[in-house]
């Protein structure tokens, strides 16, 4: 069997989640461009300025910044990759997908489970403490690592063993404990302890810096990322509006690289957090711009007439911006949308709700290579 990355846990059928690595890389990207095209070709500009973009490809290993990793086993014995309920946990240290800073962590990551003694999380009887070890690496090879636990039991030992863990992982920069008591299938929970002094994760881009805090969003795909962020600010300075929302804002991604001399812009974001790191991020790199903690749709069906900015940038989960949102675009006046999205389908169905707004630029971007997953960008303009 020939695949489009080399991964042994495939091939050997522990681990599916990679649905299209027999696919040829090549065509996994027309598929996906493919799909999105037919999905969007309603909704394009009918004259000659509306430009279909190649498509952005991915590195094929390597590209994932963050690492989910389920805890299994037992303390002597940790397990730290997926779960299977026919066969357990399936151990993934050495996923091909993950960040090369992400695979040399790991097993230091376990064996310090067992020096700790961290009793991992058994699903089925719902006893243990660690459910979960999220670890995140910059581009500058500097980590995030958040130990998710079911309660505070285990807090006191990973304190005591942590210069340990920092002297093992110098690369190691923040550290926290996420508490997750609930037996459901929830990644994470609302409380956050942090352990030592550093707040944040930076993560320098080619035209941006931005800070993560623990429970902050970041595309899970850097270089993609950033290419993601340098098509959306090509576009936003072709239309050069002189105020811009960037709504769903995360860590202000969007926001930051498109903000310029004389241009207002504000960014809008649910995660008080990711607000925070926003924030951060503008004043350490001298950026003017304002981050607001609010309910994107609700912050634009607040605003007064004339606080209607010239673009707005929204980048909504897979649900898309929804009815709300989609109507209040539509007879707002706003010219152009810059619209980021993880689903074609349901960024197809908010079109639809947008009739006044038409496609003049879009480009599929592999955020997620060989699976069905993408990333597409649409730049839309007032017919």
């Amino acid at each position: 069997m020939s695949l489009a990355l080399d991964c042994h846990h495939f091939a050997a059928g522990r681990c599916r989640s990679c649905t299209w690595l027999e696919r040829p890389y090549d065509d996994q990207l027309a598929a996906k461009d493919e799909a999105c095209r037919g999905l969007l070709a309603p909704y394009l500009a009918a004259d000659a300025s509306a430009v279909w973009v190649a498509p952005e490809p991915s590195p094929r290993g390597g590209f994932r910044n963050k690492a989910k990793m389920v805890v299994t086993g037992t303390v002597e014995e940790p397990v730290l990759g997926i779960w299977d309920p026919v066969t357990g946990g399936v151990d993934l240290r050495d996923c091909p997908l993950h960040d090369r800073a992400l695979v040399a962590a790991l097993p230091t990551l376990a064996a310090f489970v067992t020096r700790a003694g961290i009793t991992p999380y058994d699903i089925a009887a719902r006893r243990g403490e660690l459910k979960h070890l999220l670890v995140t690496a910059s581009p500058d090879g500097e980590l995030m690592v958040r130990f998710v636990l079911r309660s505070t039991e285990a807090v006191g030992r990973i304190r005591k063993h942590l210069a340990w863990l920092h002297s093992e992982l110098p690369a190691m920069t923040v550290t926290s404990v996420n508490l997750q008591p609930e037996p459901k299938a929830v990644l994470e929970g609302p409380e956050e302890i942090v352990l030592g002094e550093a707040q944040t994760l930076t993560m320098r881009l080619a035209e941006a810096t931005l800070h993560l805090r623990p429970q902050s969003f970041f595309q899970t795909n850097t270089a993609v990322a950033t290419a993601l962020y340098r098509r959306a600010t090509e576009w936003v300075e072709e239309v050069a509006p002189s105020s811009l929302w960037d709504l769903y804002c995360g860590v202000g991604g969007f926001a930051l690289h498109a903000a310029a001399p004389g241009r207002r812009v504000t960014g809008v974001e649910v995660s008080v957090e990711a607000v925070a790191s926003a924030q951060q991020s503008a004043g350490g790199s001298g950026v003017e711009a304002m981050f607001v903690a609010a309910d994107a749709t609700g912050y634009a069906l607040g605003a007064a007439a004339e606080d209607v900015p010239d673009l707005v940038v929204v980048n909504p989960p897979r649900r898309g911006i929804g009815e709300d949102l989609s109507c209040w675009l539509e007879t707002s006046g706003v010219r152009h949308v810059v619209y980021s999205s993880c689903n074609a389908t349901t960024l197809a169905r908010d079109l639809a709700a947008m009739p006044s707004l038409r496609v003049r630029r879009a480009q599929v971007l592999d955020m997620f290579p060989h699976t069905t997953h993408h990333e597409v960008l649409t730049l839309l303009e007032r017919a």
